[in-house]
């Protein structure tokens, strides 16, 4: 079996979908379970639609998700150049080549033209596509056009009457008629390839045994086996990967909150959750194991355990599995990991280390992912908070609470600096000294400290706050 060799192919459109790092990182898994090599290659032939930096903003983001690429625009390699739009003199070869073996012909006709013709099909009941007017051309017509310098396109000349079937990697057999396909466009009239003629002859010439790619794309692929026919080249297998629905059943959108896989890394989503996440989105393992390493799922993954259903994109179970990755992490990492998000909201990073690692100690576990850690530590850094519950209030106002405020300042103020191991002496002498233990010795305390009656581990907020703000607080209760 010769080397397998697959590509992931994006259009540098804007930002990196959710659903494309999957489609990329299947690409990658098969490389690598096979010994194989994965390539990445711009396809930037529709220039409409191109965003400028979106080349490098996703060369970026694969550098963050910790996927490298055998071969590419960065990389380099002996198939190159790997960005479409430098391969342009190769595609208006090809499609000449087509022209001439009369698998493809020149099309002269207008927008209005096509426009009219699609009208008239679509009130006849007939499914709008090209009616082949132009392959009726003589040779000496077209050539007069061409002399005239007229805007032309140059489509593929679909048989009829023929049945194309492929097997699926992932769905199985699949058939089309002939009679149902388009003569699609392959070279349009700015002198750039579609993606159909493109990408048949990229795939062709670097050498590429295996096409994962979208759901989107199956209807495309019988198009894509006749240019490989009238080429005289040996096609690839095709895997589709079904798409990323939302847990309504709907096709991911921007619509319905973040699909960018930027806006996950920013927003403190782990690269090795994200892809951990992603991989079970249409793969199992064939066992209950929900948690992978990169190095692990190369190990185990196949196509054969790739689901020809939707994958359904939930964010509460990213948020559960992004959570558990936040958890495992050292605490000396998580604690440098916030402090970007801290900032850029405007909190002043402590300069005493130890009392803001108490910090961050005493609200990472509740994380789903590192940006919330700026609500979180909201508890550390106001000035004020009020107490409107009732019963709170009437706590707090009694005269045991007064007298214990008043104990344990005296007892804090008696101390260079609270820490975790002289905290839980200080509250045990100022209880005992005020004659109160249980809730009336924990639960005043923490409401007079931060407003709330449940929150952060009290030992690890009373250290997070420093004896002055502590001290600050239980004297505005005395």
């Amino acid at each position: 079996m010769s080397e397998v060799r697959v590509r992931f192919a994006p259009s540098p459109t804007g930002y990196l979908h959710v659903g494309s790092l999957r489609t990329a990182l299947y690409n990658y898994l098969f490389a690598r379970r096979n010994n194989g090599k994965v390539i990445l290659r711009i396809e930037d032939t529709d220039r409409e639609r191109l965003v400028e930096d979106a080349i490098e903003k996703m060369i970026n983001t694969f550098k963050r998700v910790n996927l490298e690429f055998d071969e590419g625009p960065v990389q380099g390699g002996d198939y190159g150049p790997y960005i479409q739009s430098e391969r342009k003199h190769l595609y208006q070869k090809y499609a000449k080549q087509l022209v001439e073996t009369g698998h493809a012909y020149y099309c002269f006709c207008s927008k209005e033209e096509l426009d009219e013709m699609r009208k008239k099909q679509i009130e006849s009941g007939q499914a709008p596509k090209y009616d082949k007017r132009c392959l009726k051309l003589s040779k000496e017509e077209v050539q007069k056009r061409l002399d005239a310098g007229e805007p032309y396109v140059i489509r593929l000349n679909v048989p009829s009457g023929r049945t194309i079937t492929f097997n699926d990697l992932i769905h199985g057999p699949t058939t089309f008629e002939t009679d149902n396909i388009d003569d699609q466009i392959l070279l349009k009239s700015d002198g750039f390839p579609t993606y159909h003629l493109a990408v048949v002859i990229d795939d062709h010439h670097m050498g590429i045994t295996h096409v994962l790619r979208a759901d989107e794309w199956i209807p495309s692929t019988p198009k894509h086996i006749l240019l490989y026919e009238a080429f005289g080249w040996e096609p690839p297998k095709f895997g589709h990967i079904p798409l990323l629905v939302n847990t309504e059943g709907k096709k991911l959108s921007k619509r319905d909150g973040d699909v960018s896989v930027e806006d996950y890394l920013n927003k403190g989503y782990l690269p090795e959750a994200l892809i951990n996440y992603l991989a079970l989105l249409g793969w199992n393992p064939g066992t209950e194991e929900e948690f992978f390493t990169l190095k692990e799922l190369e190990q185990r993954f196949s196509l054969d355990r790739v689901n020809d259903s939707a994958g359904v994109f939930d964010i509460e179970k990213l948020n559960w599995m992004n959570g558990k990755y936040i958890r495992s992490k050292e605490l000396d990492e998580i604690v440098e990991m916030v402090k970007p998000y801290l900032e850029n909201a405007g909190y002043t990073i402590p300069e005493d280390e130890e009392r803001f690692k108490w910090m961050v100690e005493a609200v990472y576990q509740d994380l789903d992912y590192l940006a919330q850690i700026t609500d979180k530590m909201e508890i550390f850094y106001r000035d004020k908070f009020e107490v409107t519950d009732p019963k709170s209030l009437e706590l707090l106002e009694l005269d045991s609470s007064r007298k214990l405020f008043k104990v344990l300042k005296e007892k804090f103020e008696s101390v260079e600096k609270i820490t975790p191991d002289n905290f839980q002496e200080l509250i045990k002498v100022a209880g005992k000294e005020a004659g109160v233990k249980g809730k009336l010795l924990y639960m005043p305390i923490r409401l007079a400290v931060s407003g709330q009656q449940h929150g952060p581990d009290l030992k690890l907020l009373i250290c997070g706050l420093g004896k002055e703000r502590a001290i600050e607080r239980l004297s505005h209760w005395i």
